[in-house]
């Protein structure tokens, strides 16, 4: 019984592990003191949603060059690189963002832009990670 328990248990966690992705960012050089982590998930629909969570981020307007904002790209496979959010700095200690789109896509990177609704990216990089 204890056998068939451990497999249970060891079956369930792997199972349940397969089913998201965690990627964490590279330290950038712009902001040294972030920790951002991205996890990736796709849900029964075919659906993937994207979850960033950023520790120690500095505001964008108090980076050099300046931004109004953190926007969030992905390299999709077959549709290019897409907008699909910006990341809202609140205070310096967590930032959070979380969406679903309907394309897989295998990179993600962040950039601190002046507009928050462009179509590519036009400022500097902070940081890019892969799935």
């Amino acid at each position: 019984m204890k056998l068939f328990n451990y497999f249970f248990v060891l079956t369930s966690f792997v199972a349940f592990a397969s089913c998201a992705t965690t990627a964490k960012f590279p330290i950038s050089s712009v902001v040294p003191a972030a920790e951002i982590t991205a996890k990736k998930k796709t849900d029964d629909n075919k659906n993937n949603t994207l979850e960033i969570t950023a520790r120690n981020l500095a505001s964008p307007d108090r980076l050099v060059p300046a931004g109004t904002n953190y926007s969030i790209w992905v390299v999709s496979k077959g549709q290019g690189t897409k907008n699909v959010g910006q990341l809202l700095v609140t205070n310096g200690d967590k930032a959070s963002f979380k969406t679903t789109t309907a394309f897989d896509f295998d990179e993600v990177f962040i950039t601190v832009e002046n507009q928050s609704d462009l179509s590519y990216p036009t400022g500097v990089e902070i940081s890019r990670t892969k799935f």
